[in-house]
Order: structure tokens, then C-alpha cells, then sequence
């Protein structure tokens, strides 16, 4: 068996102040199990269980989005092309496949006409983002609850 997986993520979240901030946090506890026997065990992470929305979405090439708060918690995963989000505190993240984003800046208050976040494309060609939404969760109070 290998050693146990680290998987980084960038937590979108509103602190006490109701100002969107981005932290790096990181996924750590996974079990060595099969998903189903007589499948082969793999690393796994904990199961979100409840109602979800899932949807492909395409920024096309120069696209950048007015400041907005995400309709409900998410993750966001980059298939395709990169993209940037930034938040209230001036913190601007840009990604691409394999790196993921978590969505829960709800409840922020708008401070100089910037609620929330606001993302968009880098480069040349579209990004193409999956989003999972938690339908009936709420955000993690503070960064890096997700592990």
C-alpha cells in the first residue's frame, strides 16, 4: 500500500468581517478501501452525503465576471484551460486541471463595491470548469474544515 495522499485545494471563504479570503488547504484523511467488493481497495476521502447539482461550464477566452457571492457552496474542478478567482482581500488564485477550488464565500458584505468573488479566463482557449454544488450543506465556518 502507498502512502497516504495529501490533496491541496484553495478554500473560498468569508471570515467574521463578511471579507471573501482564499486559503490553501489541504485533503488528509483518506482509508484503504474498496469502493464497492470485489473492486480493488484505493485511497478514499470522506463521503459527502445529501443533495447535489452537477454542471459543466465554459468561460469563453477573455471572459472575467462581475464580483458575486457562489449561490451555494461548491466545488469547483478546472477540466480544461485555466482560470483565476479573486476575492474581496486582493488574493487572486489562478488554476488549471488538477487543482481545485472550494466555494463558500456565502454571506459577505459589500465593502467598495466587491461582494463575494469574481473569476474568469487566462490565456487563449476557454475554461471548462466542473461545479458540484451542496445542495442542502452549508459552508465550513472557517478554511480548511474539508480534510
Amino acid at each position: 500500500m502507498n502512502e497516504r495522499p495529501t490533496v491541496r485545494y484553495w478554500h473560498l471563504w468569508t471570515n467574521a468581517d463578511g471579507v471573501s479570503r482564499q486559503t490553501q488547504c489541504a485533503m488528509t484523511e483518506f482509508e484503504w478501501k474498496s469502493m464497492q467488493p470485489p473492486a480493488d481497495p484505493q485511497w478514499q476521502g470522506k463521503r459527502a452525503t445529501g443533495m447535489t447539482t452537477t454542471m459543466v461550464t465554459v468561460q469563453p477566452v477573455g471572459w472575467t465576471g462581475t464580483w458575486h457571492e457562489n449561490a451555494k457552496p461548491q466545488w469547483i474542478v478546472p477540466l480544461a484551460g485555466r482560470w483565476f478567482v479573486e476575492a474581496m482581500d486582493g488574493s487572486r488564485v489562478e488554476m488549471g486541471p488538477g487543482e481545485i477550488s472550494f466555494g463558500g464565500d456565502q454571506n459577505c458584505r459589500e465593502v467598495g463595491g466587491k461582494r463575494g468573488h469574481r473569476s474568469g479566463t487566462i490565456g487563449d482557449v476557454p475554461a471548462v470548469l466542473m461545479v458540484i454544488q451542496l445542495d442542502d450543506a452549508s459552508a465550513p465556518p472557517s478554511p480548511c474544515e474539508l480534510r
